[in-house]
């Protein structure tokens, strides 16, 4: 699943930014609707921009497992918001990403 999000930054050495997917639920199973405020934060997204690489001691760059346009499951409390267009994007490390989906 390509995006066709062009964004301005252009991360750096293992660095991936990532659009957030949107959480659909805004009812619970109960029928209680649930306010913006109280919903917690998606943990999963597509990876919009990736760095090269982390480079070793030896100068040698290890490259990325994660290309653009993979969706992913990160770390809840990983990474720093970023805002470009009215869109947020997060800035995570390489490690803080848990799984592809």
């Amino acid at each position: 699943m390509a995006t066709k999000t062009k964004i301005k930054v252009k991360p750096l050495a293992d660095r991936v930014v990532i659009e957030p997917s949107e959480d659909e639920a805004s009812q619970s199973s109960g029928g209680i609707y649930i306010p913006d405020t109280a919903k917690e934060k998606p943990q999963t997204g597509t990876v919009v921009a990736a760095g090269p690489g982390r480079v070793t001691d030896e100068g040698k760059t290890i490259v990325l497992s994660v290309k653009v346009g993979d969706s992913v499951i990160y770390s809840k409390y990983a990474g720093t918001e970023y805002t470009e267009d009215g869109i947020e994007y997060l800035v995570v490390r390489e490690s803080d990403i848990l799984a592809t989906i």
